[in-house]
């Protein structure tokens, strides 16, 4: 029989964040395929595993961001551990970690009540589409013909303060680690969209297990937004491409849908204090589930 002593919570090398994320594709979640080293990036130390005789059965991720805000995912129990408590202790570990933080989580919507008794409350639901990379030759017709005068150039044209910068209007606290690994890592496409010479919006595609994910997608205007979208879609020929849209921003569902896009998953947005005051209106993709 297990003794209490036998399970134990440390903090996660690097390496064993490419577990959890291992852990994380076989349940369906489709990590990108660099996320490990971008995760762990953002806060070296957020990373917890419950460890059963030496042996990793359970994991999570609670993230800070700034002095004041937190976010946890990575959430997961080896399916033969459930049920005994250990993913529990885990939780507990991470809520610890983040005390006195606003913190956020994107949880499946099963689990609400669950994290409603841990002090979340339900701001809004993310809805992951999926869809697939523009053929060669098939253009979007809706962009050719949309107003404006969007110059979409690639990211590492524009100064990386200017990036952060703009994002700081999307998220709660700064995230520079997070994001400079991000924008730069393996295979990604990152684009900005200049207006008059100024960031309008940028996006992120990332290589994942299955396709690609487009993540963040931020956007001053529709039209941004759009040509973004359709631009990283045209690096993706043929192949799954998922956007994770905010149910908050009915521009962001409608653009979406009209490109063709399902819904295949959903999560609830949910916040321990308060609901941040981040451009929801101009968010048309989340960065990621994970991590906020």
């Amino acid at each position: 029989m297990e003794t209490a002593m036998a399970y134990s919570i440390r903090e996660m090398k690097k390496e064993e964040v490419g577990l959890a994320l291992k852990w994380a594709e076989t349940v369906g979640w489709n990590p990108g395929v660099n996320d490990a080293e971008c995760f762990y990036a953002a806060d070296p130390n957020a990373f917890l595993k419950g460890e059963l005789e030496g042996e990793m059965i359970g994991s999570i991720s609670a993230v800070k961001y700034g002095q004041d805000f937190g976010f946890l995912g990575l959430y997961i129990v080896r399916p033969e551990f459930r049920g005994r408590g250990y993913g529990l202790r885990l939780w507990n570990a991470g809520v610890d970690y983040l005390a006195g933080r606003n913190v956020g989580l994107d949880g499946v919507v099963a689990q609400q009540e669950k994290y409603k008794k841990s002090g979340f409350r339900l701001a809004y639901r993310n809805i992951r589409y999926e869809g697939k990379g523009v053929e060669t030759g098939h253009r979007n017709t809706l962009y050719k013909s949309a107003p404006g005068t969007d110059e979409i150039v690639d990211l590492s044209s524009v100064s990386f303060v200017d990036v952060a910068g703009y994002d700081q209007k999307f998220f709660p606290a700064p995230r520079d680690r997070l994001l400079e690994c991000w924008i730069n890592q393996p295979g990604a496409h990152a684009l900005g969209s200049l207006m008059h010479g100024r960031l309008a919006g940028y996006s992120v595609m990332r290589p994942c297990h299955n396709g690609f994910k487009i993540g963040p997608l931020f956007a001053d205007t529709i039209h941004s937004a759009e040509a973004l979208l359709v631009a990283v879609c045209e690096r993706a020929t043929g192949e799954p491409v998922f956007l994770d849209v905010s149910e908050a921003n009915p521009a962001a569902v409608a653009l979406a849908e009209r490109h063709g896009m399902r819904k295949v998953f959903e999560t609830a947005r949910m916040y321990t204090k308060f609901e941040p005051e981040i451009s929801l209106e101009r968010t048309f993709g989340v960065t990621t589930f994970e991590l906020g």
